[in-house]
């Protein structure tokens, strides 16, 4: 079932405390665009004007280098929003996002984002949780990269697909291609295969077809531990 913008801002924490005239006000500021797999969601170096979410989809948060080498940062999946601290500092935005796969995002504008800010305190706590949760997530995946092997990095990464916070409702299921695995770990598809079966092996997940089924969340993120 395809989702909505409504869906997305019913999930969302710190909408539900807002009334209808509120909501309609915040739904007048926002553009949903679909974004088609490969394409730029944003660009690094733009003057940052909207925060964003996925509606539906998956894209990935990146980084080129003068070499032209890259670096992912995270994958934001179905319902999880990004941008706020481009929006915050107010300066150009310092990375890429990329759409691993035909992606709805919602584009709030800058004055409709100043003035939850300025009005809402549900909306200022979420943010404070929401990039806490961000910090720590990629605190831990910089010591993934650094201490890890590819089993304990795909499933610690997996693991924080699965954060209720920055990505609320989202079950505990996701629908990811091994493909795109490779894409947000910077590893080849038949790595990832490899990766999969052993922690499948160790009753961590379920490989489903087009997705992946999560059994121990626990485990998983302490995988290599």
């Amino acid at each position: 079932m395809l989702r909505t913008l409504d869906d997305m801002l019913g999930a969302s924490v710190w909408a539900r405390d807002l009334t209808p005239s509120d909501i309609a006000r915040i739904k007048a500021g926002i553009s949903v665009r679909t974004i088609a797999a490969g394409d730029a969601v944003c660009m690094k170096g733009e003057r940052v004007e909207h925060w964003m979410g996925v509606i539906d989809g998956l894209v990935k948060m990146t980084s080129n280098d003068i070499s032209g080498k890259t670096t992912t940062f995270t994958g934001v999946a179905t319902g999880g929003w990004f941008g706020e601290g481009s929006l915050l500092k107010d300066e150009p935005r310092r990375y890429d996002v990329v759409a691993l796969r035909d992606s709805r995002i919602a584009f709030m504008n800058r004055s409709i984002f100043q003035s939850l800010l300025d009005s809402s305190i549900a909306f200022n706590r979420f943010l404070i949780v929401q990039l806490n949760e961000r910090l720590g997530q990629f605190i831990g995946l910089m010591e993934h990269e650094r201490l890890l092997d590819v089993e304990a990095r795909l499933a610690r990464g997996l693991a924080s697909m699965f954060n209720p916070v920055l990505y609320p409702g989202i079950g505990p299921r996701l629908q990811i291609s091994q493909e795109e695995l490779g894409f947000l770990a910077g590893v080849s598809r038949q790595r990832v295969n490899r990766a999969l079966h052993a922690l499948a092996d160790a009753k961590l997940l379920r490989v489903d077809y087009g997705g992946i089924t999560v059994l121990d969340l626990p485990r998983l993120r302490s995988y290599g531990s």
